[in-house]
Formats: structure tokens, sequence, C-alpha cells
């Protein structure tokens, strides 16, 4: 295992299992869904021990506190030893709101029913 006193936050991301691949972490870092220390990150930003690591992604937004650096892809149990999970419990499915359901027939979903949908889900 190739453990390092510093790392990039999209190889160390993509090693301890945030994302499936390594462009995809990078990718995230690009968007802006990867903050270090409350600052937004490139996929460059260096992370060491003791780092806050925010990542959102699909409908759940993780907070890792870096533990161990390091740059090679490890297996899941190594992984989890890398990092403190603080991240937001998830809620029950039955509390999500379900995607909105139309008519049949109804046509396509508006901008206002979009962003209705939006609201409802807590984006908006």
């Amino acid at each position: 295992m190739a453990e390092a006193v510093r790392a990039r936050v999209d190889a160390w991301c993509w090693a301890v299992r945030l994302f499936p691949t390594r462009s995809a972490a990078g990718a995230a870092c690009r968007a802006g869904h990867v903050r270090v220390n409350g600052e937004r990150a490139k996929p460059a930003t260096i992370v060491v021990p003791g780092d806050e690591v925010h990542v959102r992604g699909g409908e759940r937004e993780r907070v890792v506190i870096v533990q161990r650096t390091i740059v090679k892809r490890v297996g899941a149990a190594v992984a989890v030893a890398c990092y403190l999970d603080r991240s937001p419990a998830v809620p029950p499915r039955e509390q999500v709101a379900l995607a909105g359901v139309r008519e049949r027939g109804a046509g396509r979903p508006t901008k206002r029913d979009r962003r209705e949908l939006d609201r409802l889900r807590g984006r908006g």
C-alpha cells in the first residue's frame, strides 16, 4: 500500500472509494462538488491528515475527515480506515420524496413543474 504524507484530493477520493474512477473524482472537483476545509477544491489540491473533505454527489453529501493519505486504490476494509465518516444520516426511504408522478398522456413537465419538484426535494 502506497502511503504518503500528502496526496491530491482527486487521487485520495478515488483511492478511498468515494468515487468509482479517478476521472469521475477529477470531474467532481472541477464541477465544484468537492470541498476541502470549506474551500472549493481543484483536482490537484493537496490533502493531509486532519483535513475535512465534503463530497456532494447524487442525493447524498459525504463529510469525511482524512485519517491517512494514500494514492493507490485499496480494498474497502483498508479504505474505511483512511477516513472518519461524519456524513449526516441518510433519511429513511419512507421520508424521501418520490419522483413526480404524472398522469399518463400529460406530456413533459414544464419549467414550473420542475421547479416545484426541486423545491419539494429541497434543492431549490
